[in-house]
């Protein structure tokens, strides 16, 4: 096993840029301690170590333990630490995002609050999950009806493949017994993605209430962005795992489709999509740490001075 040396002085932040780090890694039913400038994890089989300043996010699953240490040497390298399911199928808490830089809350925030940006992000969504429609020149109303006609025309297709007997979407919120085992299947499946959507707009630092698609719910942009995977992912488990059984439905829903989603990345890839939708082709400095000041016409200045016209000591910091 491999045993992370000592190092300089240099703090735990300085040793890799964010770039160069992994998005993701994921611990379960464990203890998460410090050694120097590592993470160590420990459970029956033994102890591996983690260098912190490697991590992007640490996602926290199923039966761990994590000491002060650890997250002392996490909050010093700029890591984001997320408590979730496992897998990420559920999202419990999160900590602060794994990037420094507000460049993706403040575009979000920039889109949405202008109608027309807003309308154009959700085309875009609409295009991302069904790319063989153009959904340009559409209104907020066309878009909901082609969306609403697509996702009844992914539930029938997939009830004829698995020979399930299909009589619509029906779902009583608060009673998850309510529908058939095809539709406890959709329902359960629904919820996972909502938890992989959370953990990947909380570790970009988003704004998870400003919704392009959805409105009026704390977790807007999170449904928005589960809903771009509920035909390609969501139903199709649900429907396989709904075929082969009635029994245990909701876990066995939850654990196929944990399987499916590590399998395929989808984090990495909620992550990407969503930088795509909020700042298309542009570089995003995560490791930046700065601080401006607003100034008229959009222009920002130096944080850490004092601006006053008539002010002898401009230089100086203003506390």
């Amino acid at each position: 096993m491999a045993i992370v040396g000592r190092r300089g002085a240099s703090s735990p932040r300085d040793l890799t840029r964010m770039a160069d780090r992994l998005s993701f890694v994921y611990l379960e039913r464990c203890t998460v301690h410090r050694e120097d400038n590592a993470l160590t994890a420990e459970d029956a089989d033994g102890v591996i170590h983690i260098p912190s300043a490697t991590i992007g996010t640490l996602l926290l699953g199923p039966g761990t333990r994590v000491t002060h240490q650890a997250m002392s040497v996490l909050g010093d390298s700029g890591a984001g630490v997320v408590w979730v399911g496992e897998r990420g199928v559920r999202f419990y808490s999160g900590g602060r995002s794994l990037s420094r830089s507000s460049a993706l809350v403040e575009a979000q925030a920039t889109k949405w609050a202008n109608q027309r940006t807003r309308l154009e992000v959700a085309r875009q969504m609409y295009r991302m999950r069904f790319p063989d429609e153009d959904p340009a020149g559409l209104t907020r109303h066309e878009l909901l009806g082609r969306e609403g006609r697509r996702v009844k025309a992914c539930y029938r297709h997939h009830a004829v493949r698995t020979g399930i007997v299909w009589n619509g979407r029906q779902y009583l919120p608060g009673d998850f017994t309510s529908g058939d085992p095809a539709n406890q299947a959709v329902t359960a499946a629904a919820q996972c993605m909502y938890g992989i959507a959370q953990t990947a707009v909380a570790a970009l630092g988003c704004a998870p209430g400003l919704g392009f698609i959805h409105s009026g719910h704390e977790l807007a942009f999170v449904l928005d962005i589960a809903d771009l995977y509920k035909t390609e992912i969501a139903i199709p488990v649900a429907f396989d795992v709904a075929a082969k059984s009635p029994d245990d439905i909701g876990s066995r829903t939850r654990r196929a489709l944990r399987d499916q989603i590590n399998k395929m990345g989808l984090l990495k890839r909620c992550v990407e999509d969503i930088k795509q939708l909020l700042l298309p082709g542009s570089a995003i400095d995560a490791d930046i740490d700065r601080v401006t000041v607003q100034s008229d016409r959009g222009m920002e200045l130096t944080a850490g001075r004092n601006y006053a016209a008539d002010s002898s000591d401009s230089d100086e910091v203003p506390w």
